[in-house]
C-alpha cells in the first residue's frame, strides 16, 4: 500500500459516524486523487477573502470526494448513486457542489450528460450556476472547453454533447429529464411533497452510474419535509439501521439536548470553522439568540443543524420551566382571554391574575370535541386522553366544540374568581361574546389578532417569561403549546404569535396574551390616577 493510499484511507474515514468499508466494493485509489486533484488543479473559489485561489479542499470534503468517485462496484461503476451533505449554514456546501457539477460535466465521460442542480426559487437556484460561471471563467483550460449560456442558467460541453442547468421549483415543465447527475440545494428551502425533487430523482433511470447530491441545512419539524425525510434515512444508513450500501451519509448535527452556547458544539457541528466560517461570527450570532429567545431556533437549527421543532421557537422553554410556581390563596381578581377554535379542535380560556409586584399567575382551561380528542391521539400519539383524565382539558360532547358548554364554565368560573373582563377575538365568536356580555353580564371586549393589538403584550409576555414572571403552575398543555409557538414579525419591529408557523396547537397562549394585553391596559391607566388623581376638564 503506497503512502498515498494510506493517506486516503485515513481521509475517507472522516465522515461522522459513518464507515465506508464494505467487503462488495473496491476504492480505488487513483479516481479519488483524480477528482479532489480536479478541485485544486481546475477551479479557484469565486468569492470572499480566498477568492481567486486554489480551491484546495479542506479535509472532511476531500472526505465527500474521495468517497463519492473512489469507492466502486466490480463492474468498474461508482457506488454511491446518492449523497446527503447535511452542514450547517456558511461551510461551503455551495462551492463544493459547484464542483462536482463541474467534474460530473467535463471530467466523468458520460455521453449525452444531463446535470441538473435545484433550487426552491429562482435566486437559490442560480447560487450553484453563479459558483460554477465564476469558475469555468477563472481557468482557461474549462473556459475553452465550455460555453457559458447565463440567460438559460445553462453550461454546456460540447465535446460530449453535455449539458448542465440550474432549474426552480417554478419550472413550467419538469418531465422528459434524462439525467446523470443532480444537485438538490438547500433541500430544507423546498415546498412540501416537492414535485420537483420527485421528477428529478425518477429521471435517472436510464443512466448507468447516476450521482444525486442533496445539500442542505437543518429543516424544522414540518409535515411532507422532503429534508427530513432524507435526513431520517441518512441517519439510519450512518447507525447501520438501513443496510444502503449506494447512500452516502455526510451529517454534521448537533442534539437537541446539546448547550449550544459551547463552543466546543459549535466546532463538532461546523467542520469550516476558521476557514468560511468565522468564530466570531458565531459568537455574535450565539449572543443574539440569548438576547432574543426568538432567534434561538435560527441559531440552532442553521448554525448548529439541530433540526428543531418548528421554524422559529419564541419564548425559551428553560425560562418557562422555572417558573412553576402555583397559584396562592386569596388572589381572585383576573383578565380572561378566549380563544375558540373552528368547531373541530382546541379551544382556551386563560385567566390571568395580577400581582403587586408585577407577576402573574395564569389558570388555563381547554375543551376538546371528544370524538376529535381519539381521532388526534391515534394519529398524531399527543395525549388527549390522558390530559382529560388528570383534567387538564375537558372534552365536550360530540363531532364539534360545544360553546355553550365553555359558556357555562366560564360562568361557573366567575363565581371563585372575580373577572375583570373578557377579551374574544371576533372573528370566530361573536353569538357567543354577545350571550356572555347581555346574557350573563360580563364587560367584554373584542381583541382582534392583528399587531396593533398582539405586539405590546406578545413582547410583554416574552419579558415576562425572560425574567420568570409568568406563574403557570407546571400546566401540560399550556407548556405543550408554548413549545410549539413560533412569532411573525413586520418591518417596524412588530411580533404576533403565527397560527400557521407554529407547528402545533398555540390556542392557549394566544388567550395568555388577549388576558395580558387588558390587564396591561387597566394598570396602565390606574397607574395614572393613582399617582395624579382624577383631573377636571
Amino acid at each position: 500500500m503506497t503512502t498515498a493510499t494510506a493517506d486516503l484511507r485515513d481521509v475517507i474515514k472522516l465522515i461522522p459516524g459513518y464507515d465506508p468499508e464494505h467487503p462488495e466494493f473496491v476504492f480505488d485509489e487513483g479516481a479519488a486523487l483524480r477528482a479532489i486533484e480536479f478541485f485544486a488543479e481546475c477551479l479557484r473559489h469565486v468569492k470572499g477573502h480566498h477568492a481567486g485561489q486554489p480551491l484546495i479542499l479542506e479535509p472532511w470534503q476531500q472526505a465527500v470526494i474521495a468517497c463519492l468517485f473512489g469507492w466502486k462496484r466490480q463492474d468498474g461503476t461508482r457506488r454511491y448513486r446518492e449523497c446527503l451533505i447535511y452542514v450547517p449554514r456558511k461551510n461551503g456546501k455551495t462551492t463544493l457542489a459547484a464542483g462536482i457539477v463541474l467534474y460530473m460535466l467535463s471530467c466523468d465521460g458520460e455521453k449525452g450528460a444531463e446535470i441538473y442542480s435545484s433550487g426552491a426559487d429562482k435566486e437559490q437556484a442560480g447560487l450553484i450556476f453563479q459558483q460554477a460561471v465564476g469558475m469555468v471563467q477563472q481557468e482557461p483550460l474549462l473556459a475553452s472547453r465550455l460555453l457559458v449560456y447565463k440567460t438559460t442558467k445553462s453550461i454546456t460541453y460540447e465535446a460530449t454533447s453535455s449539458f448542465y442547468k440550474a432549474l426552480s421549483h417554478e419550472v413550467a415543465s419538469k418531465h422528459g429529464y434524462n439525467s446523470h447527475c443532480i444537485v438538490n440545494d438547500e433541500l430544507h428551502a423546498q415546498p412540501a411533497n416537492s414535485e420537483l425533487i420527485d421528477v428529478l430523482m425518477t429521471s435517472t433511470g436510464s443512466r448507468l452510474q447516476p450521482l444525486i447530491v442533496h445539500i442542505t441545512t437543518a429543516d424544522y419539524e414540518r409535515e411532507g419535509s422532503i429534508c427530513n425525510a432524507k435526513h431520517t434515512y441518512a441517519q439510519k444508513v450512518r447507525d447501520g439501521i438501513i443496510d444502503d450500501p449506494s447512500f452516502l451519509p455526510v451529517i454534521y448535527e448537533t442534539s437537541k439536548t446539546a448547550n449550544w452556547k459551547d463552543p466546543a458544539v459549535w466546532a463538532r457541528a461546523n467542520p469550516n470553522l476558521g476557514v468560511s466560517l468565522n468564530l466570531e461570527y458565531l459568537e455574535r450570532e450565539c449572543k443574539r439568540a440569548e438576547e432574543s429567545p426568538s432567534f434561538e431556533n435560527t441559531f440552532r437549527r442553521l448554525h448548529l443543524n439541530c433540526r428543531t421543532e418548528q421554524q422559529d421557537r419564541w419564548l425559551p422553554l428553560d425560562s418557562w420551566e422555572k417558573s412553576k410556581k402555583k397559584m396562592p390563596r386569596g388572589l381572585s381578581k383576573c383578565y380572561v382571554g378566549v380563544d375558540l377554535s373552528n368547531t373541530k379542535d382546541f379551544s382556551a380560556a386563560v385567566f390571568l391574575f395580577p400581582t403587586k409586584g408585577g407577576a402573574y399567575y395564569v389558570l388555563p382551561y381547554f375543551w376538546v370535541p371528544r370524538a376529535r380528542a381519539a381521532e388526534r391521539e391515534r394519529r398524531d400519539r399527543i395525549p388527549y386522553i390522558r390530559w382529560a383524565r388528570n383534567k387538564l382539558i375537558e372534552l365536550t360532547p360530540g363531532e364539534v366544540v360545544n360553546y355553550d358548554w365553555i359558556r357555562r364554565r366560564i360562568v361557573n368560573l366567575s363565581k371563585r374568581f372575580k373577572i375583570e373582563e373578557i377579551a374574544i377575538d371576533p372573528w370566530n365568536a361573536r353569538q357567543f361574546a354577545q350571550k356572555l356580555k347581555d346574557e350573563d353580564g360580563f364587560q367584554v371586549v373584542e381583541f382582534r389578532q392583528g399587531y396593533a393589538s398582539l405586539n405590546e403584550p406578545s413582547k410583554e409576555l416574552e419579558r415576562l417569561v425572560m425574567t420568570k414572571k409568568m406563574n403557570h403552575g407546571g400546566n401540560e398543555v399550556l407548556t405543550w403549546m408554548v413549545s410549539n409557538v413560533a412569532i411573525d414579525g413586520d418591518p417596524a419591529g412588530n411580533i404576533k404569535p403565527s397560527k400557521k408557523r407554529s407547528n402545533e396547537k398555540i390556542d392557549g397562549v394566544v388567550a395568555m396574551i388577549m388576558a395580558l394585553g387588558r390587564a396591561m391596559l387597566s394598570t396602565t391607566f390606574r397607574s395614572v390616577y393613582e399617582k395624579r388623581g382624577v383631573r377636571q376638564l
